[in-house]
């Protein structure tokens, strides 16, 4: 992708006058903000209108750049080797002489932390002097942004700049490992938990369903588009899309797909848009034919089971 110094450069002096603007990566979009100003940090809670309990993610360039902020373990090392830059965010502990806000940690000690792959953001990241503080470019409960155009549909004028970045090419947000401890998963997303298992030849344990949210993704109403989802249903009602995972050989109006041949990967880069677009058409609420809960099938199942509490 070629990079446009002229956006980068406005992107980085809206960012320098602690502005929030939207930012591509290769997951979703994100509403960034200086991680070191709380200025900056309040006005992503207020555009988003998030609750303050939840947590926020902080993006740098490299791991160079993350040293004084957080504490570096080996886990960690390991991790960043084989993943970074990519979909895949971590928690660590914060070093107490850290500069980031207390607005983005929740006052806690600890700290998400990623490393984009998107060429955009990564250029962008590599000429400012702190950290970005990037929850998705979405209001709070809803579908994640995965091109310039669905930032524009959920804000309107309310955000300052949207950096041009093209679509998402994972299209899901980032699975989120807590490596502090023992690791855990605290959010399902575009890396297959198997992976990183292999990677760390170590048992990993799934907690994205805790009963005090510790992590962004873990709200039980979450990712929805705004009309009811019903899965694990037969009936079709009236003025109800139906969503499956592969294309059929007979198609209705009512019929969308989320892959040609029943591709995870493909699915999961079309979730988000395939909902988006069943709203525009004007549908009541959406079924869903059952989705393999194997790989990226568990994150996409997570999506879809989180948006069905609306």
């Amino acid at each position: 992708m070629k990079i446009n110094l002229t956006n980068i450069k406005k992107a980085k002096k809206l960012l320098d006058k602690r502005e929030c603007i939207a930012v591509p990566t290769e997951t979703v979009y994100g509403l960034a903000g200086n991680a070191y100003s709380d200025y900056s940090c309040k006005k992503i809670f207020k555009l988003k209108k998030r609750p303050r309990n939840n947590p926020l993610i902080v993006h740098y360039y490299d791991a160079q750049n993350l040293e004084k902020d957080c504490e570096i373990n080996e886990n960690f090392l390991k991790l960043y080797k084989h993943f970074c830059p990519g979909p895949i965010t971590f928690v660590l502990n914060l070093k107490k002489n850290s500069k980031i806000s207390k607005i983005v940690t929740n006052k806690k000690n600890s700290l998400a932390v990623r490393f984009p792959k998107h060429p955009v953001m990564k250029s962008l990241l590599k000429r400012i002097n702190y950290p970005l503080a990037a929850p998705s470019a979405n209001l709070s409960t809803k579908l994640s942004a995965v091109s310039s155009a669905d930032v524009k549909e959920d804000f309107g004028k309310k955000i300052k700049y949207i950096l041009e970045g093209g679509k998402s090419s994972v299209g899901i947000e980032s699975t989120i490992i807590d490596i502090r401890d023992k690791p855990k998963i605290l959010r399902l997303g575009g890396l297959e938990v198997t992976t990183i298992q292999k990677s760390l030849n170590k048992k990993i344990i799934l907690d994205n369903n805790p009963s005090k949210i510790s992590s962004p993704g873990q709200s039980k109403l979450h990712y929805s588009p705004g009309i009811p989802i019903r899965l694990n249903k037969k009936k079709v009602r009236k003025n109800e899309a139906c969503l499956f995972l592969k294309k059929l050989k007979k198609n209705k109006p009512n019929f969308y797909f989320l892959s040609k041949n029943g591709n995870l990967k493909e699915a999961t880069k079309n979730l988000y848009s395939t909902l988006r677009k069943i709203k525009k058409d004007k549908f009541k609420s959406i079924i869903v034919e059952k989705i393999p809960n194997k790989g990226l099938g568990k994150t996409i199942n997570d999506r879809l089971n989180r948006a069905s509490k609306y």
